[in-house]
């Protein structure tokens, strides 16, 4: 059986620790959407920052990635679960680089 919508919202920030705020949607194309904020970060007009992009490429390894990349670079005393993945993250991230090089080649 798969996971609740909520159910996935409260994994996913108990993930992201005590700065995030999770949300879950659903997209048009009924995909879930993850959206992480920070509590502590604003940009324009006072907004918080935000994993959340447009396009694609918002499932939950997408937007973990770039919450655990704000944390290592914003927050880096922060704690949170998500942070043992940091490797993980970063080699992902590798991929996805040389992959748009390549394709860009």
């Amino acid at each position: 059986m798969t996971a609740s919508r909520s159910a996935r919202g409260r994994r996913a920030a108990t993930q992201a620790g005590p700065l995030a705020r999770v949300k879950v949607d659903v997209d048009a194309a009924d995909q879930l959407v993850y959206k992480i904020s920070c509590t502590a970060c604003t940009v324009r007009s006072g907004k918080p920052w935000s994993a959340y992009r447009p396009g694609e490429d918002n499932g939950y390894l997408a937007a973990m990635d770039r919450w655990t990349f704000h944390l290592v670079e914003r927050h880096p005393d922060s704690e949170a679960p998500c942070l043992a993945f940091l490797e993980e993250a970063q080699q992902r991230l590798h991929e996805r680089r040389e992959a748009g090089t390549t394709a860009n080649e």
